[in-house]
This record gives C-alpha cells, structure tokens and sequence, in this order.
C-alpha cells in the first residue's frame, strides 16, 4: 500500500477526474500507468492523494501555458511528423513505411498523449498522428487539447489511426471536424499524401 501524508486530502477517481477534466476512465488509466499515483482500500477502491492530483495539474498547466518555450526547427525541407502511439510493432512499422518517402521526413514518437503534448510544445511538428486508446492521456483528450481555443500549439495536420467505429467515437464525445480520421489497418499511402501536401504549406495557427 502506498504512504500517504497524514495531513493529505485523499480523493476517489471520480473527484480526481473532475478537477483534472477528465474521464474516470482517463484517471484509471493514468494510475495504472503510474502517470499518477494511488492507492486501493481494502475494499478495491482506489484513492489518490490531493497533492499528487496538483502536481498532475501543474504539469499539465506548464504544458498547455509555456508560452515563452521555444520551438526547435525541423531541418530545411524537412516535413516534421509527431506519431502518438503506444504499440510498439506499430511505430515501427511506420517508421519503416516513412523511411521509404520520397522527401525528407523526421520522425518522432510519444507512447501517451501527455508525452505527446509536451513534445508537440517542444518541437511543434507539421503533422501529429494520433492512436485514440492509449493508456495516460488518451487520443481523446490529446485532440481535444490541441483544439482547445486557447490552446498554446501550432500544428498544421491533425490524423487519427483508430480501430473504433464511427459510432464508438461518437459515443466518446466525437472529434472536431477538422481532425482527419482513418480507420486501421493504416492507410499509410494517404498518410504519405498528406505529408506530401504539407511539405509545401505554411504553418497554420490554430
């Protein structure tokens, strides 16, 4: 069992998840991840500490808000591709299928979407392609957070790879609809269209 300070308000997942705004569902996974730390009663409930829910939150902030970082450029003529991906036979797979391109790519990986926000921050790539169902942050929230109004990110193309119907999306809230969807296996051809495309246009604001 985990230790936790006497003074520390403990939390259920359900409170947790409102004051992060985010499903229950997302705040079990981030515990069973270890993005945020918890204990269970001896009932099988989990809790989770007040102090470790802040400092998810001030993580989270520091991402979303770093208005001062600054972006480290993709070489010249290079079109900059950011896959959130937490199968690793997958990312593999599309680094292979990038590697074989016709025009310089770079390529970079991130297993959950938190990670994925902190180096689209860091790195701002031309296009992010997106699993839906990951542990931590999930494809959901990461989507919903790079089209946040006020959001802190720049990225032109924003691709989702999912094995979910349309109907299960919908039921999970949807995407917005400038978010490009493809259903698995992926079509990495149209993917290779869309780099393409990107290669030749000027970053967009969001």
């Amino acid at each position: 069992m985990r230790k936790i300070k006497a003074n520390d308000e403990l939390m259920t997942t359900r409170e947790a998840g409102e004051l992060l705004g985010v499903a229950v569902r997302t705040v079990q996974l981030w515990v069973e991840s270890g993005v945020l730390p918890a204990w269970r009663t001896a009932g099988g409930h989990r809790r989770i500490s007040r102090s470790a829910v802040d400092k998810l939150m001030h993580e989270r902030a520091a991402v979303f808000n770093d208005k001062n970082a600054v972006a480290v450029p993709a070489s010249n003529g290079m079109v900059r591709i950011l896959l959130v991906e937490d199968d690793p036979d997958l990312m593999q797979l599309f680094s292979l299928m990038v590697d074989g391109w016709k025009f310089p790519v770079e390529f970079i990986v991130a297993d959950n979407g938190f990670d994925g926000l902190v180096k689209i921050g860091q790195l701002q790539p031309d296009m992010v392609i997106t699993d839906l169902n990951m542990p931590g942050m999930d494809g959901f929230a990461l989507v919903r957070s790079l089209r946040k109004p006020d959001a802190n990110f720049q990225v032109n193309k924003l691709v989702v790879i999912t094995a979910l119907s349309q109907d299960d999306i919908t039921d999970r809230g949807g995407l917005p609809p400038d978010v490009e969807v493809f259903h698995k296996p992926v079509p990495f051809d149209k993917i290779e269209d869309l780099a393409a495309v990107l290669r030749g246009a000027d970053r967009i604001t969001h």
